[in-house]
């Protein structure tokens, strides 16, 4: 309809139209030119410089897929080491791309806060002028474009590139969960295949012991008993080994789920937990964590996206302005129309100061908000920091006292033990309590290794980067 009667429009200038055109022309390149932010790279970590002109970090927008096997990592290997477990469910964890989604969709933001409105076109026409023989045909087209007052498209990029920048923050912090997650799975993942060999042992010497009781009741030096109290202590070590071998299908479970296989599948063996290099100093710690902590970083960057809207509310008591081009058939002055091309302005009066006035208290209270909300995270953060040291550096003294006292100590007095049984100077019960003390030093060792280790990834989470390199990983 608008293109036919355009089209009907007789003796229009052709510069006027192209008036019209250039105008248009020109709205359009009002626009700044903008990149798409979104990049086609799989997530992975950010270097610190890896950003667009603009400020928005690589993420992906994709569909997530579940080959039987990830590509490029094989689970076909001796051990599962911490390495290989974290690169894994960093690879696979639909977690991750789902929230690399969400970064795309807050990215995709800026050139919509930043663009122009529509130029508009408006056509008005007298339909009684058609054919009339006392008038030439009437019809009037204007093409006008809303301009912003100057700097309120840069404040709504501004917060737009915040909020994304935030939202990619987000994403590392999701990837520090799931590293800490990964290292703890695995822990009790060693710790149950750890403790199935304690237990395994124990009961190769309650053999031992029993053939040593058996030897003893033929002479007629131990009663019968002896060799049925051994019975029961086996079946204890075999009641403890059906809880130990659930223990390691669970963490089996909750490490293919992590890394988005069936919870049922295979895994190789755990890697020996290690210990790890010295801790720092705690204070570092804490300076690292405030500087580094993407949690923190978010909350920066979303406190910089109010301060921009706050830039934004100010500058509402300002007018903006709609910029407009017109050629008006209605004028039929004869020999000519002169008059028919016109250009012109509307301005926008801001009155309304109520509301106004509103949207800056509303811009400055969140801003209060945020800043308030920055403060208490930090010093949250310290306290975690803090605690998490303390922890990390108990469990790793736990570690060395059992392996330098506890377990040499409990293996001599079996070892002492069976020789005094053997030989009759101590009853069988002494010999039976010997063993127990020593099953509970070996799997007490165990469990503070695998304490030490679960703590010092959460450590490494709430300081924000690995707190130092773990050797044998």
């Amino acid at each position: 309809m608008l293109g036919f009667r355009v089209g009907a429009i007789r003796k229009v200038a052709p510069r006027s139209l192209l008036g019209l055109g250039i105008l248009a022309m020109s709205a359009g390149c009002a626009t700044p030119r903008v990149e798409s932010p979104v990049a086609t790279a799989a997530p992975r970590p950010r270097a610190a410089d890896e950003t667009d002109r603009r400020g928005i970090p690589p993420v992906v927008q994709a569909s997530h897929s579940t080959p039987a096997r990830p590509a490029g990592r094989d689970l076909t290997a001796a051990t599962l080491t911490a390495d290989d477990l974290v690169a894994l469910v960093l690879e696979r964890n639909p977690t991750l791309e789902q929230m690399a989604a969400s970064a795309a969709a807050a990215a995709a933001r800026y050139p919509q806060v930043v663009s122009l409105d529509d130029p508009v076109v408006a056509f008005q026409t007298s339909p009684l002028s058609v054919g009339s023989p006392n008038a030439d045909y009437a019809a009037r087209v204007e093409l006008s474009q809303k301009v912003p007052l100057y700097g309120k498209r840069d404040l709504r990029g501004q917060a737009a590139l915040a909020e994304a920048r935030a939202v990619a923050q987000d994403i590392d912090d999701a990837r520090l969960q799931l590293v800490e997650a990964a290292n703890a799975a695995l822990a009790d993942y060693a710790l149950a295949e750890q403790s199935l060999g304690v237990a395994a042992e124990s009961t190769k010497l309650l053999r031992d012991f029993r053939q040593n009781a058996e030897t003893r009741y033929k002479n007629g030096l131990a009663p019968q008993q002896d060799m049925l109290q051994l019975d029961v202590e086996a079946v204890r070590l075999e009641e403890r080994a059906v809880s130990l071998r659930r223990a390691r299908q669970v963490a089996r479970a909750r490490i293919n789920t992590l890394a988005h296989l069936p919870a049922d599948g295979p895994l190789p063996p755990p890697a020996e937990l290690r210990a790890a290099a010295p801790l720092p100093d705690a204070a570092e710690l804490r300076g690292r964590a405030v500087a580094s902590r993407p949690d923190i970083l978010a909350l920066a960057d979303r406190l910089a996206a109010e301060q921009a809207a706050l830039g934004l509310a100010h500058r509402e008591y300002k007018p903006d302005v709609e910029l407009l081009t017109a050629y008006d058939g209605y004028w039929q002055g004869v020999g000519g129309r002169p008059l028919q091309w016109q250009v012109g302005a509307r301005v926008n009066l801001p009155i309304r100061t109520g509301r106004r006035d509103a949207a800056v208290a509303e811009a400055q209270a969140k801003v209060a908000a945020r800043r308030a909300e920055l403060a208490r995270l930090t010093d949250r953060v310290g306290f975690q920091v803090e605690e998490a040291y303390e922890q990390a550096r108990e469990s790793e003294q736990v570690v060395t006292l059992y392996e330098a006292k506890g377990v040499p100590a409990a293996e001599a007095n079996v070892k002492e033990g069976q020789a005094a049984y053997v030989s009759g100077k101590v009853p069988l019960l002494s010999l039976v309590e010997a063993q127990r003390n020593l099953i509970a030093v070996r799997d007490r060792l165990n469990e503070a290794r695998a304490e030490a280790f679960r703590r010092r990834a959460t450590l490494d989470r709430v300081v924000g980067v690995p707190t130092a390199s773990r050797p044998g990983r």
